[in-house]
């Protein structure tokens, strides 16, 4: 049993109201994996559709420049609640998100560039014995 980004499912929870369905990760569930869908964001309080959010160093921004790092914390807690409840000891996350991405991040210029980073519940789960597996990795 493994917790997964919803948005990988082919659940309309990204920023923009629209899925990030992944095949690869569908066909998981078909060889009869069981996926707990979760979305950080959402958790956290966070409407959808929303505006978009980038990690920038510690906090995280919205295109707007309001800080929104308290629902990107209170999102990760949750999802740790969850694999605590749960059990589980590994999740597959959405990469290049703020939230959930595992290698990658967008820098917080909303300038689609890309740096090297953890998004903040991929650092909470890891730092909690959680191996996080990222969305671009199956």
């Amino acid at each position: 049993m493994r917790l997964v980004s919803a948005c990988l499912l082919g659940v309309k929870c990204a920023w923009n109201g629209e899925s990030k369905e992944n095949k690869e990760i569908l066909n998981l569930l078909g060889a009869g994996e069981v996926l707990i869908p979760v979305c950080p964001e959402q958790l956290g309080g966070l409407q959808t559709p929303r505006v978009p959010s980038e990690r920038k160093g510690n906090i995280v921004i919205n295109r707007e420049g309001k800080d929104m790092t308290s629902y990107f914390i209170r999102g990760a807690q949750e999802t740790l609640r969850i694999c605590n409840l749960y059990g589980v000891s590994e999740v597959i996350l959405k990469e290049k998100s703020p939230s959930c991405g595992v290698n990658r991040t967008y820098d917080g210029t909303f300038s689609d560039t890309l740096v090297e980073g953890k998004g903040v519940t991929t650092e909470l789960l890891e730092s909690n014995g959680i191996k996080v597996i990222s969305s671009e990795e199956i």
